[in-house]
């Protein structure tokens, strides 16, 4: 059983989102507060008294008192275990900058679907990252210069270690697919996918997905289909 915390100052959408959560049998709201600062005094109580704290919080980006960008870097600091993803109605790139140096797992926007934000619970959990497609490749091309010739092909040769089922996974990574919609695309298990993911990071020597993303982009690398 997951334990799910919701973080939303809009009291119809903390109901909306938990109705949501509850349709996988898996997953359980264990609490729920209305800004960062409430989601803080939750977590120390819980704490304090021993109870075991949530696994994944999906928390708003604009709250009065605390907003998420603030909460989540604070509760990152006293929390680190937990796993946080942004779910907002503002698809702003400076968010998904903001929210992944404050330690989040995650950034979708509120207009998922059930599956889809099922799915991404499950995979923070597991310690995989969630990113929009189109802000991944945003995060991308606001943050990261343009390749220099040198880096392009130094970005390459670390490619060229990776065998061609890791290169296939590489590339999916670097569009933003989480590992169930790459075992999905490639007719694979995910735990299968979560290894080959592993090898890549080690190969790569990248600390996660969005430094594979990266450094794909260093490399002018074309997407494999």
């Amino acid at each position: 059983m997951i334990r799910v915390m919701i973080v939303d100052d809009q009291r119809p959408t903390r109901m909306g989102l938990a109705l949501m959560v509850a349709k996988d049998p898996t997953l359980h709201v264990v609490a729920q507060a209305a800004n960062g600062q409430e989601a803080l005094d939750k977590l120390a109580t819980s704490a304090e008294n021993q109870q075991t704290l949530p696994d994944v919080i999906l928390m708003d980006v604009r709250m009065p008192v605390m907003d998420g960008l603030d909460a989540t870097s604070r509760i990152k600091k006293l929390h680190p275990e937990i796993s946080i993803l942004i779910l907002t109605t503002y698809d702003e790139d400076d968010y998904a900058f903001t929210a992944l140096g404050a330690g989040a797992s995650g950034f979708l926007l509120k207009d998922v679907k059930t599956a889809d934000l099922n799915r991404a619970i499950h995979a923070v959990h597991a310690g995989d990252a969630i990113l929009t497609p189109r802000i991944t490749a945003e995060v991308i091309r606001k943050g990261v210069p343009r390749p220099k010739a040198n880096d392009k092909s130094e970005a390459r040769e670390k490619f060229a270690q990776l065998g061609k089922r890791e290169l296939e996974v590489a590339s999916l990574v670097s569009q933003g697919l989480t590992n169930a919609e790459i075992a999905e695309r490639l007719q694979l298990q995910p735990d299968s996918v979560k290894k080959t993911v592993s090898r890549i990071l080690a190969k790569l020597k990248v600390r996660d997905r969005i430094n594979i993303a990266v450094l794909w982009y260093q490399a002018d690398m074309r997407y494999l289909r």
